[in-house]
């Protein structure tokens, strides 16, 4: 990393040792400066990245000092006032009679740069303020920096009996550590793992769910002070800059681009959706009284560890919708196999996989294992189809399967952009992209096996891939998912509307049993031998109607949870003024937010000590997102979905297969990345501007 900014800094020297203000021009200041990031950027995200998925704690920790320097530097090259003067003389030309005649991207690129340097403090005078502005971002980057080195380096965790595991599936149980010692006859169960996001609907012991809970609310908490600074550090520098609040300087490139645009939209889906949220508490909190097994039959309320037990409970008896057999239907090979042959229909694209000996032709070594970070990794060269070219597109990675050190959720980590190298003829670099996930872990005697949530979120991460994969932008700035943030989840949740459609469904499953003896004798010694008979192969119409009439069960109560989220961080990054920031209890407004926002009961009905009510536990300091990059725009998951509900009903419900919509949609929406606005993409596409009646009409309102 130190050798990249070395070169970038001399680089960037040079461009102002040989051009002044007055002969400054697109050509010798931005196409030079843009293919030299283009060139750093294919280092700079490999060298980062390994933070989140290496194995080795050396290796992260390199990572995370190299991802130091790196923000180091960002912040120190966006802030050289030699180089400003020159983007700014070009960007007030621009706006004179003396304006080059740039083309579309051209034309963003100068735009999007000139407004980088103001908001990194450029705009201000040179002197103090400045010099602080610069203080306030350097230390940002660290504690983000340290705040996600902790979340990935958490080994909190519970040894459980068990009697106290009564209830759990046995295949999820047989991964975990055995203990010794003390904890001999125990099971651990890490607390940042899936599993302890998802074991919880199976525990028949309340007091277990409720230790579990509190257990991950309590994570990390070496990052309570860490975010307290981060959002007193934001506001200052907001305010610097002479913004009101850190929300105020965030959204000015956004599709809501106000703190007022913003908490109005959270505000009405919040109103929209209470009432819902209301009645899904009093229907799960009436299933919960009338369980005659329940282990806390004193409680009169439903409270947050018991919501995904009472709602497995309510889909087994009233939809026959156990989760456990609707997971055999869906082994991660197929899933992926079936999903990549779904958007290959629609796209126009090939996935071939690269392994054994043409892994080693590959590598640049000879040794495949040289470009697999991992065993469980997979790599897929992606190809236009013939009817789209029969090109090259760019390399896929799947990283699948939780491990130590790993990070901790699923999302898609951009390896190299693509761009045109304009000083090769405009050769096309192809890019490399990964789905980093953390998906259950084959078994000696089954396979990984995908839940529907899991299933959903394939899709999802897959979107984000597809839109790096073929995107074609001249420059790397705008590439693939370099776009608005309140844009960019709309192109992945529309394709998670694919994992709901029937006919997909019916395509994409197939029970594990029927994928080799091995797994067929592991069904049948699971349910009482070999005269029991073996489920229908796809999965059975009556399950998919149930699953899609279950879609929408407890809608409030989940999408109420997402508005809190989403109105604690729009809280915190809008305080009237900055000693409120620095008064504002963080700790105790999480926990007051998440119970009046999302209605759910939690420790604050248990606590006996008035002192604690609202300080038992510390959810922020394990919210990752405020401290990665969706500080004042958590709100855009929801946000995003009023596009991508507007496109999937608009063009694809009435044929989800169409290969012609779905290469329109490839070409008018997804190629451009952020190259052009984001509404415009979006009025092209939908034939119109955007609205929310698909939006509210697929949480079940009219």
């Amino acid at each position: 990393m130190k050798k990249l900014i070395d070169g970038d800094r001399t680089f960037t020297d040079g461009i102002v040792g040989q051009i002044s203000a007055s002969n400054a021009t697109f050509a010798n200041v931005l196409v030079p400066s843009a293919q030299n990031a283009n060139r750093m950027s294919l280092s700079a995200s490999i060298l980062t990245m390994y933070n989140s998925i290496a194995t080795d704690k050396a290796l992260r920790d390199a990572s995370d000092e190299a991802q130091s320097l790196y923000d180091k530097y960002s912040t120190e090259s966006t802030m050289r006032q030699d180089y400003f003067a020159l983007i700014e003389a070009l960007a007030k030309r621009q706006n004179s009679s003396d304006a080059e005649d740039l083309d579309g991207e051209d034309a963003r690129l100068l735009d999007m740069t000139y407004r980088d340097f103001l908001a990194a403090g450029l705009g201000l005078p040179e002197g103090e303020g400045r010099e602080r502005y610069k203080n306030i971002s350097d230390r940002i980057d660290e504690l983000q920096t340290q705040f996600a080195r902790n979340l990935n380096e958490d080994d909190s965790a519970l040894w459980l009996t068990e009697e106290e595991l009564d209830g759990a599936p046995r295949d999820t149980l047989s991964t975990w550590e055995k203990g010794t010692g003390e904890n001999e006859g125990k099971l651990k169960l890490i607390l940042r793992s899936p599993d302890a996001r998802t074991v919880t609907q199976y525990l028949t012991n309340a007091t277990v769910r409720q230790r579990i809970w509190v257990g991950r609310e309590n994570r990390n908490p070496e990052n309570v002070p860490l975010f307290e600074e981060a959002v007193e550090l934001r506001d200052e520098g907001a305010r610097l800059l002479g913004f009101p609040n850190h929300a105020a300087y965030k959204l000015q490139e956004r599709l809501l681009d106000t703190p007022e645009k913003v908490e109005s939209f959270l505000k009405e889906v919040r109103d929209r959706l209470t009432p819902k949220g209301e009645q899904d508490l009093k229907n799960l909190t009436e299933v919960k009284m009338a369980d005659a097994e329940r282990t806390n039959k004193e409680d009169e309320y439903l409270f947050a560890w018991d919501q995904s037990y009472y709602e497995r409970k309510y889909q087994d008896e009233n939809y026959n919708l156990d989760p456990q057999k609707v997971q055999e239907y869906f082994p991660s090979t197929i899933i992926i196999r079936e999903m990549l042959a779904i958007y290959s229909q629609l796209f126009g694209l090939e996935f071939y996989e690269v392994k054994d000996a043409d892994l080693d032709k590959l590598s640049p070594t000879g040794n495949g294992s040289d470009i697999i970070w991992h065993p469980d990794t997979q790599l897929f060269a992606v190809w236009d189809s013939e009817a789209e070219g029969d090109d090259f597109v760019g390399y896929l990675y799947l990283d699948l399967f939780p491990r130590d050190g790993k990070y901790g959720h699923a999302a898609n980590f951009n390896i190299q952009p693509g761009f045109l190298d304009l000083d090769n003829d405009r050769k096309r670099h192809f890019p490399v992209t990964s789905l980093i996930c953390n998906f259950p872990k084959p078994t000696a005697n089954k396979p990984s096996l995908m839940s529907h949530d899991d299933v959903t979120t394939i899709f999802h991460e897959l979107g984000h891939g597809i839109h790096n994969l073929v995107s074609r932008t001249t420059y790397s700035y705008f590439h693939g998912t370099n776009v608005f943030w309140d844009f960019v989840e709309a192109p992945s949740q529309m394709l998670e509307n694919w994992a709901w459609t029937p006919v997909v469904l019916k395509n994409i499953s197939q029970h594990y049993s029927y994928l080799s003896d091995e797994y067929k004798q592991t069904w049948q010694n699971e349910n009482n031998g070999t005269g029991v008979q073996q489920p229908e192969e796809r999965m059975p119409d009556q399950m998919i109607d149930n699953l899609i009439l279950n879609k929408n069960y407890d809608i409030g109560l989940i999408n109420l949870r997402q508005i809190a989220l989403g109105t604690y961080d729009m809280t915190v990054h809008t305080p009237a003024t900055h000693q409120e920031i620095v008064d504002m209890p963080l700790t105790v407004l999480w926990n007051q937010n998440m119970k009046n926002v999302s209605l759910m009961n939690s420790m604050e009905l248990v606590v006996t000590d008035e002192s604690k009510k609202w300080t038992w536990g510390h959810g922020q300091s394990a919210f990752g997102h405020l401290m990665g990059g969706y500080d004042a725009g958590y709100y855009g998951y929801m946000s995003s979905l009023v596009y991508a509900e507007d496109m999937f009903y608009t063009v694809f419900k009435k044929d989800p297969f169409s290969s012609e919509e779905g290469r329109r949609y490839r070409h008018t929406l997804l190629q451009p990345g952020g190259s052009v606005a984001p509404m415009k993409l979006l009025t092209d596409f939908l034939g119109r501007e955007p609205n929310q009646d698909a939006f509210f009409e697929n949480m079940g309102f009219s």
